[in-house]
């Protein structure tokens, strides 16, 4: 009797969430032709950021397509207009924003290119900054 008692308080705990993967936002019915991001949109240094994602190929997720985000511990979406608004606090909104894959895979290859370029320059021999030779110290 005892036994079924414990059970039944067992049953009505809510779900548990891992110590390591709270306070982190996640958005669910992602399409999964898209990259999401989450985009700060009142900075008083960058007023433009959304402006300047949408040029370069992002769009603003409306509301109704974000479905819900975060858990049970971070503020849902609250509609302005028709994009789907979070505080993510000190005063700060943010918007989920989404751009096409493959647009997102090019922005990704572009941004590596320029990583592996500065790379091999620093390999070069005789670069700006000096060269290294390692030398044995047998003789």
């Amino acid at each position: 009797m005892e036994k079924e008692l414990k059970v039944a308080r067992s049953s009505e705990r809510p779900r548990r969430s891992p110590l390591a993967q709270r306070n982190r936002l996640s958005v669910r019915d992602r399409d999964p032709n898209y990259h999401y991001r989450l985009v700060n949109v009142n900075l008083d240094n960058d007023p433009d950021r959304v402006e300047n994602l949408i040029e370069q190929g992002y769009e603003i997720v409306p509301a109704k397509r974000v479905g819900q985000t975060g858990d049970s511990k971070v503020d849902n979406p609250s509609p302005l207009g028709s994009a789907g608004q979070i505080s993510v606090g000190q005063g700060t909104k943010a918007v989920w924003m989404r751009i096409p894959k493959e647009y997102f895979q090019e922005d990704q290859a572009l941004k590596q290119a320029e990583v592996d370029a500065t790379e091999q320059r620093s390999k070069k021999q005789g670069a700006d900054y000096g060269s290294v030779e390692i030398t044995s110290s047998r003789g």
